[in-house]
């Protein structure tokens, strides 16, 4: 089964990802924050990358930017808290900025179950989508 890299400076949000996907038989790899992330990075390999977009330590779209930047050819999925909508004046389009950097995915949370699923099965679904051999 696919390796996942699960990113995020909050233990609650790594432990309910990790939860859910091990049920499906996904091998997981929890980094609490960018730098630990960055990390694992050096020693492992992944099929895919999960990553908060805002942690400390690491402003605003930089963890998206050195997570791909470490691991080009891995998709990676942004996830942000960000309140989006009805903001006056319109908020910046985060989802399209993370593209630009390169994740193949955005999620907003929360997210389901399911929408977390349907992310990796169609970042996964890519042809050349594992960084692996």
């Amino acid at each position: 089964m696919a390796r996942i890299l699960v990113v995020d400076d909050d233990p609650m949000v790594c432990e309910a990802i990790e939860a859910c996907l091990e049920q499906k038989g996904f091998e997981i790899t929890v980094a609490e924050g960018g730098e630990a992330g960055l990390r694992v990075l050096e020693t492992s390999a992944f099929d895919l990358m999960l990553v908060d977009i805002f942690m400390p330590h690491m402003r605003g779209f930089e963890s998206i930017r050195r997570f791909h930047e470490r691991a080009p050819t891995t998709p990676l999925v942004a996830m942000s808290g960000y309140a989006f909508a009805n903001i006056e004046p319109p908020s910046p389009d985060f989802h399209s900025m993370a593209h630009e950097l390169g994740a193949n995915y955005c999620l907003r949370k929360p997210f389901t179950p399911k929408a977390l699923l349907a992310a990796i099965d169609e970042c996964l679904a890519k042809p050349g989508a594992s960084a692996r051999s």
